[in-house]
C-alpha cells in the first residue's frame, strides 16, 4: 500500500469513529463545554474538518477552500476568513463558539473528508516529496510530513470527540 492511500486508510478509519461517536448525541450534548479549558464536540468536529480542508485545499491544492467556495461559513453563521480554522484561539472565543445544528456540522464534516479521501487517493505518489509552505519549524516541509501532521491532528482530536462522547452518554457506541 502507498503511503497516500496509508494516509487515507487511517483518516477514514478516525472519521469513521468520530461519525459513530456522535450519532446518537443531540445537539445540546455536542455543544456542551465540560469545563472551560475544554472544548465541545461540535467545536473538535467542526475544527478537525476546517484542518483538513484548509490543509488539502490551501496548502496542496492552492484552490479555495470548500469553507468558502461552498459557502458553509454561511451556514456556520460564521466569517468566510478562510485562515480561520480555530488554531490560537482563546477560551472566550471557544466559549463564544456557536454550535450550529448536527446536521450542518456533519455535513461539512463528511464534504470535507470527502474531497480529502479523493484528492488523496489520486494523488501521484512523486507528490508526497514536493515541498510545500509551512510556519513552524522550518518554513517548508515535504507533503508526507506534513500528511503526518493531518493524520496526527486528526486521530488526536477524533480520540477526545470518542472521549467526550463516552463522558457525556457512556459507552457501547464503538463495535
Amino acid at each position: 500500500m502507498s503511503a497516500n492511500h496509508t494516509t487515507v486508510s487511517a483518516l477514514e478509519r478516525n472519521w469513521e469513529m468520530v461519525t459513530s461517536a456522535v450519532s446518537e448525541v443531540d445537539d445540546a450534548t455536542m455543544a456542551i463545554r465540560p469545563n472551560d479549558d475544554s472544548n465541545s464536540m461540535s467545536w473538535l468536529v467542526w475544527h478537525m474538518a476546517r484542518v483538513a480542508d484548509r490543509f488539502i485545499h490551501f496548502r496542496l491544492m492552492e484552490k479555495p477552500q470548500i469553507w468558502t467556495a461552498d459557502a458553509w461559513h454561511s451556514k456556520f453563521k460564521m466569517d468566510a476568513d478562510p485562515q480561520d480554522f480555530g488554531m490560537g484561539w482563546t477560551n472566550e472565543q471557544a466559549a463564544a463558539w456557536q454550535a450550529p445544528p448536527k446536521g450542518i456540522l456533519m455535513g461539512y464534516f463528511d464534504r470535507v473528508n470527502t474531497a480529502v479521501a479523493d484528492y488523496l487517493r489520486n494523488m501521484p505518489e512523486a507528490e508526497l516529496e514536493r515541498e510545500i509552505q509551512w510556519t513552524l519549524p522550518t518554513g517548508v516541509m515535504p507533503v508526507k510530513e506534513a500528511l503526518s501532521i493531518l493524520v496526527w491532528d486528526n486521530i488526536v482530536h477524533g480520540g477526545q470527540v470518542a472521549y467526550l462522547r463516552g463522558y457525556f452518554r457512556g459507552g457501547g457506541w464503538h463495535r
